[in-house]
């Protein structure tokens, strides 16, 4: 985004605009607006960053939230690229004492990382196997987040996956039960992707207190502040009783800071020891982080947020019912929606310049996922859907 569009933007948010907040967030663009007209007039404008989707492309392909970043992280965005010339250190330390406070922890609990991916990939290696010497295993469900299983491995750990319930929930109670001796990590996602299945609390709890005496768990809650009640869906407080647990979170759903690459994990401070040194980023970036700063406060923010993907969401069911199709519970911003081919939809929908996600492997063809993106593109997915599926 040029310099003029940025300060447009932010002056339509009624946001506070100086001329050197300007400059820092546009940098050799903000430069340029300080040149006289004539000069100005001579500079080639930069071409247009390739991030966003193409006009006239409605993106329900990745589970973002389009409503971001917010009124407040926008501001500190531009604030914070005056002091990019600094490693993030401080401002990492300062996001970390914020969440700690908020979840009854201290600093010593919590990790950064570039988006949840790398807290996520760090407890598998640093945790998923046996700390000296062959042996050891990661658990995790069959249809899932995997990034993380595929991560380790990748690195050479092994990995043991628990198929389905027939209805797409994870099963609890057969992963309980392969649980062994060489279990040295569980990993699961609640809610779940792409299923967008939530688990209730009590059977959380009761696995989490059947399977933590034995290996870590490590419990993926990135749709978590997406959730009816996200307090009672959450294990944090077993973080806090100094279980053998680590949480993870992330910036990139309700807070809309996916391209910004903040998450983070909590866990008891020796897990977390643990896992720092497998961290890939130095201290994060000063832009990412100053932006969750200002989002994990931003409250009308987060509420507008979750109203805008629950009406998305809503109209994704919707749509998918009036089309005759099943669609699975949601509690993230995404929705599982049973088709004939999920190939043959993501084919129809791409040629009529909608995005979203084909099968997820030769078990789930018949399955694909639909993230509740702008509202006005989720209105595009539901008009077309009849006439796709009956292709």
């Amino acid at each position: 985004m040029s310099a003029l569009a940025c300060a447009e933007k932010e002056n339509a948010m009624g946001l506070d605009v100086s001329r050197r907040n300007l400059f820092a967030a546009a940098g050799a663009g903000g430069a340029a607006l300080l040149l006289p007209a004539t000069a100005r007039a001579s500079i080639t404008p930069p071409p247009v960053l390739p991030f966003a989707p193409k006009p006239g492309t409605a993106l329900l392909a990745r589970n973002e939230n389009p409503y971001g970043p917010g009124p407040a992280a926008l501001k500190a965005i531009a604030e914070a690229a005056s002091s990019g010339c600094y490693y993030a250190h401080g401002g990492e330390a300062k996001l970390k004492a914020m969440i700690a406070e908020r979840n009854g922890l201290t600093p010593e609990h919590i990790m950064i990382g570039a988006g949840s991916a790398e807290v996520l990939n760090c407890a598998v290696i640093a945790l998923g196997a046996a700390s000296t010497g062959a042996g050891g295993h990661v658990l995790a469900a069959d249809l899932t987040f995997d990034a993380p299983v595929k991560w380790a491995e990748e690195k050479g750990i092994a990995v043991k996956r628990v198929a389905m319930t027939p209805g797409l929930e994870v099963d609890l109670a057969a992963m309980a039960k392969a649980v062994g001796p060489d279990t040295k990590l569980i990993h699961l996602c609640n809610p779940n992707n792409p299923t967008g299945r939530l688990l209730s609390p009590a059977a959380v709890r009761a696995f989490a207190a059947q399977v933590m005496p034995k290996a870590t768990l490590l419990l993926d809650e990135a749709y978590n502040e997406l959730t009816d009640d996200p307090t009672a869906n959450t294990l944090v407080d077993r973080v806090r009783a100094g279980d053998n647990l680590i949480v993870a979170r992330t910036f990139s759903k309700v807070y809309g800071l996916a391209g910004m690459r903040v998450g983070y994990a909590m866990g008891r401070p020796d897990l977390i020891a643990r896992m720092e040194p497998w961290g890939m980023s130095f201290g994060g970036n000063t832009a990412g982080i100053a932006a969750a700063i200002a989002s994990y406060t931003d409250e009308d923010f987060i509420r507008s947020s979750r109203e805008r993907i629950f009406e998305a969401r809503g109209m994704i069911e919707a749509a998918a019912k009036k089309a005759g199709l099943e669609t699975l519970p949601s509690a993230g911003n995404f929705v599982f929606v049973k088709v004939a081919d999920a190939e043959t939809v993501r084919k129809g929908m791409e040629a009529k310049n909608i995005l979203i996600r084909g099968a997820y492997g030769p078990q789930w063809t018949n399955w694909s996922r639909v993230s509740c993106g702008k509202i006005d593109d989720v209105k595009r997915y539901a008009a077309v859907l009849p006439e796709v599926v009956r292709a």
